[in-house]
């Protein structure tokens, strides 16, 4: 046997209990074909001495927004006054909407109204998406064509929908450079694969013919895409498939190959905690507002089941406690009247889970998809509307791996800083970048943290058969470290020196 490269000189963590570590890796056909004396006396085609740098499977981001990420709209993030940003969107080239991104209403010194707007818009359509992207402030020309809604510009979730609506679809090609723009910062960040977190329809959707885009991107990162659930329709099967909704010719997840594939069937159950629209059994601390669940909860279980039966894994968006209750028992009802083994089913976010509902996630096997980076960037705030008794609750770590339950790790980019090592630091320290300790009692291990953006997100996009591990046979994504997380002071500044997808560098910047 003839390897395709050697890679020698390595400092491997392979993510694998059965070795957890090597020096030597052989890659033959896009695959690991062996380890250390496995392949050290094969000859190959190229080697590469890595000169001891530490070597991890490539990082699998189980929830982000590559199009979303990548759309070139006029940036206000980090303006704090109103002033400020009229200033930034006035004059917007075109004649089209004008549309920007990065609104954060906490950090301004009044709300932006669609009056403001009004003054800087020439009679164009404009839309402000705030960071979370379940809000908006839109102008008057848009709110004209909103009957029903009385509003001075904000909007949140099922209005803000409405509004973004108005704007679809983006183009194909749109789509495309997009996609490609994402795919570079990804690379650079140490990620192989990314689960697009809804496409087709809902919040984040850019067209119904995004699919499309995926296909002719041809992207140099492996993508799974998670198909919202808007997107169900009734379907004349036969009464013996127990099937009354799906997507067209019954494509569940699981279709495609292991560079693009269908994921998880995507399901919004509340908003955001930036937006205060998360769903909560109590108030946000010195408010009345529980915020909101997205819908009727009538239509979302139907929503849950009908996927459920359809043969999807759900991917369920719930932040709030309140949402996590719902998600869960309608998970419960699903599975009661249609039992599933491996069903797998996720809970997108899982930010706020009280002691009592942890014994519940281990028990139906979800998954909790986590963004340890929102702690990290917005965690001072979380933690004030949270109050003392609660804030140890957000986005736990340690409490769900001690109850048995399999952590993914995601960015849900471009809402927080979507590098991994960001990420994994803020399991392993629990501080945000203010310094404020959040929850410590829920710090992991630097090996914990690293499996989560490994082998757990692997897990959690099924994939963990050819992903998420350096293990002989798996496919050859890897990700080359200038520095050891479990030693490193400074884990979020370790240099990503290479990615490799498929056997083949897709990033290389230091070797």
């Amino acid at each position: 046997m003839r390897l395709d490269l050697k890679l020698t000189g390595c400092r491997a963590l392979t993510m694998d209990p059965a070795r957890p570590a090597a020096h030597t890796i052989g890659l033959w056909q896009g695959r690991i074909a062996g380890l250390d004396e496995q392949v050290e006396d094969l000859p190959a085609a190229e080697t590469a001495d890595l000169g001891g740098a530490v070597v991890l499977p490539g990082f699998i981001d189980a929830h982000t927004h590559l199009a979303w990420n990548g759309r070139r709209t006029t940036d206000i993030a980090g303006l704090t006054t109103i002033a400020g940003i009229l200033d930034r969107l006035a004059g917007a080239p075109g004649t089209g909407w004008i549309e920007a991104s990065g609104y954060d209403p906490r950090a301004v010194d009044r709300p932006l109204t669609a009056a403001d707007l009004d003054r800087i818009s020439d009679g164009r359509p404009v839309y402000v998406a705030d960071l979370s992207g379940h809000a908006c402030v839109v102008n008057s020309v848009v709110l004209r064509q909103l009957p029903g809604i009385d509003s001075d510009g904000w909007l949140t979730e099922n209005e803000q929908l409405a509004a973004r609506t108005l704007r679809l679809p983006y183009s194909v090609d749109e789509i495309v450079e997009e996609l490609h723009e994402s795919a570079r910062q990804v690379l650079a960040e140490g990620v192989t694969m990314c689960a697009e977190a809804g496409i087709g329809a809902g919040l984040i959707a850019s067209s119904p013919l995004e699919a499309a885009a995926y296909q002719r991107a041809r992207l140099p990162i492996r993508v799974q895409l998670m198909v919202s659930a808007h997107v169900l329709h009734p379907v004349a099967a036969d009464p013996a498939d127990g099937i009354a909704r799906a997507v067209d010719l019954g494509l569940h997840t699981g279709f495609g190959d292991d560079m693009l594939s269908l994921g998880a069937l995507k399901l919004w159950t509340d908003g955001g905690m930036i937006a205060r629209t998360a769903a909560l059994s109590e108030p946000y601390a010195g408010t009345d507002n529980r915020g909101q669940l997205a819908d009727f909860e009538e239509s979302m279980r139907a929503a849950v089941i009908d996927g459920h039966n359809a043969g999807w894994q759900l991917a369920i968006h719930a932040i709030g406690d309140r949402a996590v209750d719902f998600a869960l028992d309608a998970v419960a009802e699903a599975q009661r009247q249609r039992p599933r083994a491996d069903a797998r089913h996720r809970i997108e976010h899982c930010g706020l889970v009280r002691p009592a509902q942890l014994a519940r996630i281990a028990e139906l096997g979800v998954v909790p998809v986590v963004q340890p980076t929102f702690l990290h960037a917005y965690g001072d705030d979380y933690s004030e509307i949270m109050g003392e008794r609660r804030a140890p609750w957000l986005y736990r770590g340690r409490s769900f791996l001690d109850h048995g339950i399999t952590v993914a790790g995601s960015s849900d980019r471009p809402v927080a800083d979507g590098a991994p090592l960001r990420a994994i630091e803020f399991m392993v320290r629990r501080r945000s970048c203010g310094g404020r300790a959040i929850g410590p009692d829920e710090a992991v291990t630097v090996e914990e943290a690293l499996r989560a953006y490994t082998l757990g997100s692997a897990y959690a996009c099924r994939k963990e058969d050819v992903l998420g591990s350096i293990t002989p046979g798996k496919l050859a994504d890897l990700v080359v470290l200038g520095d050891d997380p479990r030693t490193s002071d400074d884990i979020a500044q370790i240099p990503v020196l290479a990615t490799m997808v498929n056997g083949t560098f897709a990033h290389n910047s230091a070797l």
